[in-house]
């Protein structure tokens, strides 16, 4: 908001007079207390807000608490804010786009009587559109959710209704949840949603908390409804009028749920859809199924860098920002903004988008034409949302024109390629564009603009209807023509006899508060005095001169001005003519926005794969339960695409029984972060149908993508950096199958050392035992390391534990000057120290504090994985090792360990007090300490 202190240096004035400001507290003291709405009043040139609105505004916006006024005086005065038509734009755009908590109401009239004429919310911006989009595009398109929640024993059904306003699409969804709500994360991030419906006490604290936080960590606003909103009763009728097609479908729809229609009702009511009848059967509804795509949680979107931030240094931090290169006015964006949070599962699917990026990114040509195309395509799927609700000017109706008349060039474009693709992009875009553009369809648009709307007054900036269109029109165009004639005579006979030259010294004014009326200039008006005060009439002498007029020109003047107006209206009532005859085309306007959108993500994805300096490439696509995930030479797309990145690429290979889960160790700073995000975003980037920053890739198709990268504290809500760790890594043992993809960075750093590792250790054997995904495991526990070599063992009884390998980023110190370089390539095996100390020293910490640091740590130095695998080994270690545990105890102690975590994982927390909770954890540690009586691994915990 940097603009908020020059604002403040020019706040408006609040010209309210005693009476005036007396009329407005009494209506304000009306209204409903609200604590999320932010509520503003239109003053004309500028707008006011009151009360906590006011205290809100002046410290969020203008970073200041001189901003406020004081309206009224005692204790009836109200604390009050001027704002300007900027700066209410921005804190509009602010309030509905970026932040998650607040509607906004906007307020017309004067004294004591005020009606609201706009109101939104983060889910519902229709009435905003105006401001928001005036002079930026439309990135995503908000959607507004409604939820049911039906808590059972250990688990919850989900009913989800869910509205997207822009395109006009109703959705519901049934589901049965875990209690950390993944699968409802998962659903709120694809739709996009903003706003979330819920019934006031639906269930009970411990339950709706954890549901409460959900919608917070995916930063939805929770707006909480009477439990008698949500209710089935005439929905179906209600469907009827605003579905198109026949009401059976939406019945048969309808019955297949049990809780989600009554999910679907609330939001019908609370959109108010059937109150505007220019919904009326232009609504489409579907069922959303969970599994249609890759389901991924906020955690993910978060670590994968997805979706922008504001906090992003540069656009090329996010994966949306890398990969927007859209031509289209804003569908392209809003098209990919969905692709990236709902990649595809459909092996088909992903190939047939891959097979299109690869046509255009082997023709260059063909990209480039179509991308200068694409460029002067207008955003159709907003005009025509607007044209349905006949929200529509003839500006309005020309856009759509010009698109259309680019499609025979695009058309052209497509049809010259004659590549091994040339099929499909005829099936795809040829024979529908073909269809689009026929007598029919938009030729019969274009023929209808080309007939009724002035075209060559585009030049000039102004949009009418052209004279020929209509006969009472032409008239009125003669009729206007004609007197425009003998005004311009009267001009040219006047400044004959005033002696003076026409246009340069005597004037002609049209549209000024007179009429049309003559002006001179000062400088001339002392040569005509004598004329000018026997034979004009003189209106009024200002710096600009004197203007006058006569009796003639005033009659003139004024038939001018009533033709003018007749004109005007008859233009009006054309111009609805127009519109309506337009909005018919609006089926026709919908399929075409979706097809150029897609060629315009599609583009945009060939754009990328060739413009990098090291050219992305296909990879190749396999079913979730065929083949392994193999990315050679594998980059971050986000990190090589920084200035001052030299970027080192790297390998990894998840080898089902081989390699699938893998442990990943190495000094802090050395790349393994980097590393094992690069696979999240490289296999989201090819399941979304783009080339990857690879030489060569293969990958087995992922149902989700869990990431748990680095917790923060959620102070605000009272949840620790270890209690988020730990609730982020629940919901992916709860949520994540075998055909997942699992990234896991640091985890057990919040506790001690013992209790991290016990617990790491634990979660491994959970996520290679009972889950079976492809993990990428990145550990500063070098003991964890040890899980690969237990397979390794020859003894019959040992627990085999299959495909865990040890990878490491390698470092290398000069032995000299013991300088750390980090090489940032990820090498087999487990790193062979640690690096820690080097660190603290790369950091210039003093050379007491790090000679103490290598003296504590040598004595306490008791871990070599090695040991595990044969007694040469621990002999060669022998001398840093003070304990030693057999790999019989090891094993016994973690399934000891596993056990002890999943009791208290399934503890019903939420039903219990205190009291009990503290017993039950009391009676589960006395009997863990009796088993480790027998077991020296696990005694080191306790």
């Amino acid at each position: 908001m940097g603009e908020s202190f020059e604002e403040l240096s020019k706040l408006p004035e609040l010209k309210l007079d005693a009476k005036q400001a007396q009329g407005f507290l009494s209506f304000f003291k009306t209204l409903p207390d609200d604590p999320r709405a932010i509520r503003f009043f239109d003053r004309r040139d500028y707008y006011t807000a009151h009360g906590e609105n006011a205290t809100f505004i002046a410290k969020t916006y203008y970073h200041t608490t001189t901003a406020l006024r004081q309206l009224g005086s005692g204790s009836d005065g109200l604390s009050s804010v001027s704002v300007s038509r900027n700066m209410f734009e921005t804190i509009v755009r602010d309030l509905l786009l970026e932040r998650t908590d607040h509607a906004v109401e906007l307020y017309e009239g004067s004294g004591s009587s005020w009606r609201l004429v706009k109101s939104g919310t983060p889910g519902n911006i229709s009435s905003f559109e105006d401001i928001l989009f005036a002079n930026n595009e439309m990135q995503d398109t908000p959607v507004i959710a409604a939820l049911l929640p039906n808590f059972r024993e250990n688990s919850c059904t989900i009913g989800l209704g869910y509205i997207d306003l822009t395109k006009r699409v109703l959705g519901l969804a049934e589901f049965i949840d875990d209690s950390h709500f993944t699968n409802l994360e998962s659903a709120l991030v694809a739709l996009g949603c903003k706003e979330c419906l819920m019934p006031l006490e639906s269930g009970k604290s411990g339950e709706m908390r954890n549901l409460h936080d959900s919608l917070a960590r995916c930063g939805v606003m929770l707006t909480e409804r009477k439990k008698t909103e949500f209710k089935t009763r005439d929905l179906v009728q209600d469907l009827g009028r605003l579905v198109k097609g026949s009401i059976e479908p939406v019945r048969d729809l309808i019955s297949g749920f049990d809780i989600a229609s009554g999910a679907l009702g609330a939001l019908v009511s609370y959109a108010e859809l059937l109150a505007d009848e220019s919904n009326y059967g232009n609504y489409t509804i579907q069922r959303y199924n969970l599994h249609s795509y890759m389901r991924l949680d906020s955690a993910a979107m978060r670590a994968l860098n997805v979706l922008e931030s504001k906090t992003d240094a540069n656009k090329n931090f996010s994966l949306f920002g890398l990969m927007n290169r859209t031509c289209t006015a804003g569908m392209g964006k809003r098209l990919l903004h969905m692709w990236l949070k709902q990649p595809l599962l459909d092996v088909g699917e992903i190939n047939t988008r891959l097979d299109l990026v690869q046509a255009f990114v082997e023709d260059p040509a063909l990209r480039q034409d179509l991308r200068q195309h694409l460029k002067r395509i207008s955003d159709i799927e907003r005009l025509t949302n607007n044209l349905e609700r006949r929200r529509v000017g003839l500006q309005h109706i020309i856009k759509l024109y010009q698109s259309s008349i680019r499609l025979p060039y695009i058309e052209s474009a497509l049809g010259k390629y004659d590549g091994q693709f040339s099929l499909l992009i005829k099936q795809r875009y040829l024979d529908l564009l073909e269809s689009l553009t026929d007598e029919d369809h938009l030729n019969k648009f274009i023929a209808l603009v080309e007939t009724s709307v002035d075209l060559d007054q585009l030049e000039n900036g102004e949009y009418i209807i052209s004279s020929s269109y209509d006969a009472a029109l032409s008239a009125l165009r003669k009729d206007q023509e004609s007197l425009e004639r003998q005004i311009h005579n009267l001009h040219k006979q006047t400044a004959n006899d005033l002696d003076l030259a026409l246009d340069k010294a005597l004037k002609l004014d049209k549209g000024t508060q007179f009429g049309h009326v003559f002006r001179i200039t000062k400088k001339e008006e002392p040569k005509i005095r004598k004329k000018l005060t026997t034979q004009f009439i003189v209106l009024e002498t200002r710096k600009d001169g004197v203007k006058f007029t006569n009796t003639k020109l005033k009659k003139l003047g004024d038939q001018h001005q009533k033709i003018l107006e007749e004109y005007k209206n008859c233009q009006k009532e054309l111009v609805n003519r127009v519109v309506q005859t337009a909005a018919t085309f609006s089926e026709v306007f919908r399929s075409l926005a979706a097809l150029l959108s897609e060629l315009d993500v599609l583009l945009s994805f060939a754009d990328l794969a060739s413009s990098c300096p090291t050219p992305y490439t296909r990879p190749d696509i396999t079913p979730s339960d065929e083949g392994d995930i193999i990315l050679q030479g594998s980059r971050h797309p986000c990190v090589e695409a920084q200035d001052w990145v030299n970027f080192i690429p790297n390998d990894c290979e998840l080898v089902r029984g081989k390699s699938w889960f893998q442990i990943i160790t190495g000094p802090n700073m050395g790349g393994k972060s980097t590393f094992i995000r690069q696979v999240g975003v490289n296999i989201l980037m090819a399941q979304v149908g783009s080339f990857v920053p690879c030489d060569k890739a293969s990958i087995s198709v992922r149902d989700c993508i869990f990431a748990r990268v680095g917790a923060g504290d959620c102070q605000l809500r009272g949840v620790s950096t270890f209690m988020q760790e730990m609730l982020e890594t629940a919901s992916i043992l709860k949520g994540a199958t075998d055909k997942s993809l699992i990234i896991i960075d640091e985890l057990g750093r919040g506790t001690s050392t013992y209790d991290g590792f016990g617990l790491a250790w634990a979660i491994c054997e959970h996520l290679v035992e009972v889950i079976k995904a492809p993990t990428l495991f990145a550990t500063h526990f070098h003991e964890l390391t040890a899980l690969a070599f237990q397979n390794a063992d020859p003894e019959p009884d040992m627990k085999h534990i299959v495909g865990v390998a040890n990878y490491h980023v390698s470092a290398h110190i000069d032995s000299s000057s013991r300088k750390l370089t980090m090489l940032y390539k990820v090498e087999p095996g487990p790193c062979d120290q640690s690096f820690g100390i080097h660190v603290a020293e790369f950091a210039n910490f003093p050379e007491s504090v790090v000679s103490l640091a290598r003296e504590k740590a040598s004595e306490l130095e008791d871990f070599a994985p090695t040991a595990i695998i044969s007694n040469d080994s621990v002999e060669q270690v022998g001398s840093k090792r003070k304990r030693e545990c057999d790999p019989d105890d090891v094993s016994r102690g973690a399934a000891r360990a596993h056990q002890f975590l999943k009791e208290f994982s399934d503890l019903p927390l939420e039903k219990m007090d205190l009291k009990q909770v503290l017993e039950k954890i009391s009676k589960m540690k006395s009997d863990l300490e009796k088993d480790a009586v027998n077991c020296r691994w696990l005694q080191q915990f306790i």
